[in-house]
Formats: structure tokens, sequence, C-alpha cells
């Protein structure tokens, strides 16, 4: 028992010692609880709505307020062309559009069924299964409403006819894999990168590479090209592997592809360089990585859990996520095959992040260099 109580003793000297490590210990325990209690979410709400009312009638306003009134919708435009509704849902300001066909208050009135179309983005699976069930829900009140005012028991008045978009059978294949390749990515840059540099650190082999005629340029840009070259090898294959096994389509171009991994891989290097200034050694270095890139880019990307259900201050949070805009840009380059001029602000948002955090990186690597 008194060895027991002595190693005791001795572990939490060693831990007040190393206050990055209490440090970890106390915060990421904090930190899983907030994001999995308010991130955890699977109601999806402020779902982007646009409209194609072509009867313009009482009967079309009273179905587009159920629609908003219900609290998932938020209606964000009124299109009257399928060219409008392409570039909707091409650059994701509308994830359904409600097309009400002319005629609708008059066939109402004569007692007839009625379609009503909804197209869905379907390039998260998940997401457009729930949209389409809250759609038909709404439906389905709206036509008890009818029903009840005609005093009689007959088929629905109004049905709905879904269409979806980019992924016309909800395969949660086409949603997950583009999130595991960011995931993937992300993980394998920043932990191999922040150990790499790390190992010399422990091992004292960091004093003779000061020692060599060699800048801190060099060593980095060194330590850096085999990892960089592993993950975009690593994101290739996903790719391929998901291209013949589960069908994953390639709309878009491989060359634009390529630079937004690139573009995102060089920031995940970026943060692993941080990381490795920061750390003293391989453990803390580890614990260091995981909670800057595995929690946020699975929680608060939204690869998994849609970042319009998560309170207003986590999607703040999620602004500084970059895999957040490369997910947008993926998706689109892949499921939707849009160009530059769609993913360009996510693009932009890539590069004002690892240009931040290669800054940070350099400064402080060429302080312990000096």
């Amino acid at each position: 028992m008194r060895k027991a109580l002595s190693v005791a003793r001795k572990e939490v000297r060693q831990i007040v010692r190393d206050r990055r490590t209490l440090t970890i210990l106390l915060f990421v325990p904090a930190f899983f609880l907030l994001v999995y209690g308010y991130a955890l979410n699977w109601d999806i709400r402020h779902i982007r709505l646009a409209v194609d009312d072509r009867d313009r009638s009482a009967a079309s306003r009273s179905l587009i307020s159920s629609f908003v009134n219900s609290g998932y919708f938020d209606l964000v435009a009124n299109v009257r062309t399928s060219a409008d509704v392409s570039r909707l849902m091409d650059r994701g300001d509308a994830r359904a559009v409600l097309v009400i066909p002319a005629g609708l208050s008059r066939d109402l009135e004569a007692g007839q069924v009625v379609p009503v179309q909804l197209l869905l983005d379907g390039d998260n699976a998940n997401t457009a299964t729930t949209v389409m069930g809250y759609a038909l829900t709404i439906l389905q009140n709206e036509s008890m409403r009818y029903r009840l005012v005609a005093g009689a028991v007959s088929a629905p008045p109004l049905i709905a006819e879904p269409r979806v978009w980019y992924n016309p059978q909800l395969r949660s294949a086409l949603f997950l894999v583009p999130g595991l390749i960011a995931y993937i990515v992300m993980i394998t840059a920043v932990i191999s990168t922040a150990l790499s540099i790390v190992r010399e650190k422990e091992r004292g082999t960091m004093e003779q590479v000061r020692m060599a005629p060699l800048d801190p340029a060099s060593f980095v840009v060194g330590k850096t090209i085999p990892y960089f070259l592993i993950s975009l090898a690593s994101a290739a294959g996903i790719v391929v592997v998901a291209m013949v096994m589960f069908g994953l389509p390639m709309r878009g171009s491989w060359l634009l592809l390529l630079f937004t991994t690139s573009l995102f891989l060089v920031g995940a290097l970026g943060l692993g360089l941080l990381i490795s200034s920061v750390a003293e050694t391989q453990q803390v270095a580890f614990q260091v990585a995981l909670l800057v890139s595995f929690m946020p880019t699975l929680m608060l990307s939204g690869f998994i859990f849609p970042i319009a259900s998560m309170p207003a201050f986590l999607q703040g949070v999620t602004y500084v996520v970059p895999a957040r805009y490369f997910l947008i840009a993926l998706r689109g380059i892949v499921l939707k095959g849009v160009g530059l001029p769609v993913i360009w602000q996510q693009l932009v948002a890539l590069a004002v992040y690892s240009t931040l955090v290669l800054i940070m990186a350099s400064v402080r690597l060429r302080r312990q260099w000096s």
C-alpha cells in the first residue's frame, strides 16, 4: 500500500510539473462534454428553402407559410427558372426547392389531387433524408386541413414528388467518403509532422541539426515534403477506392481537386509544425494534435452533424475549422461538378488559414533555432 501511495505522490508531482499535460487533462473532458452535448444533435433546423411558386394564390402562400412556420425551414429565395434553381443548389445556398404547380388553388377547390415537387440537395444523404421527412409531414398536415374543410374522407389533395439532386439514391457512402478524406488527411498530416520534429528534440539530435550548416526553412521543408506526399497519396487512394467499390462519381475537375486537397494539406502541415514548436515530447504533441485536429474535423466541420443545427456560438467556432471549407469544396467538385467560380470563397479561406498557420509556425521555429 505504501509503495502504491509513493507512486501516486510521485505521479501527482510529475503531472503538476508538466503544465501542458495538466492543461490537457483538465481541458479535454470539458471540451468533449461541450462538443458532444451541443453538436451531437440529429435535429436539423434552419434548412435553406427556395420556392418556385407558379400559382401565386392564397393556397400557394398558405403552403409556403406552413413550411416556414414549422420552424425547420428558412425561406431564402424565390426562383422563377430552372437556371436559378441550379445556381442555388450548386452553390449550396438552398438545401431544398419547393415547386408549386400552376393551378394549385383551382385544382384543390375542384377536389383534385395536386402533386407538389420538392427538389433536395443529396450531397449529404443523412440531411436529405431528414429534410424529406420534414417536408412529407408538413404536406400531410396541410392535406389534412383541406380534407377537414371539405368534410369528406378521400385521397390527400396534396402529394409530394421528391427529387434528390447529386445523390438520387441517398447513398450514405457518397456523403461519408468526402468527409473521411478530410478526416484522414488532417489526422495524418498534423500528427506525423508534429511527431517528426518533436522526435528530434527527444533524441537530442535537434542540437546537432542546429549546428549543421542548415537553415530552418530547409530543415522544415525537408521534414514536411514526405508527409505531404504521403497524405496526398492517401487522399488519392481513398478517392480511387471509393470510385471502384462505392461508385463515387467524379463530376468535376481532377486538377481542381488536386489543388484543393494540396491547399488543405499545407494548412494541416503548418498546424503540425506549430504544434511541434510548442510541444517538447511526443506524448504531448500527440495529445495536442488530436485535440486540435481530430475533434474539430469530426464534430465541427459538417462531416457528420449539420452546422445549422448547432448553437450560434458553436457555429461561430466552425469558421476557424479548415475542414469546414474543404468539405464544401470537395463535395462540390466530386458530387456536383462545380468549378472555381462556385468554390473560390472556400479556397480563399483555406489559403488564409494556411498562410496564418505557416507564419506562426515559422516565427516560433526561428526563435527556437536561434
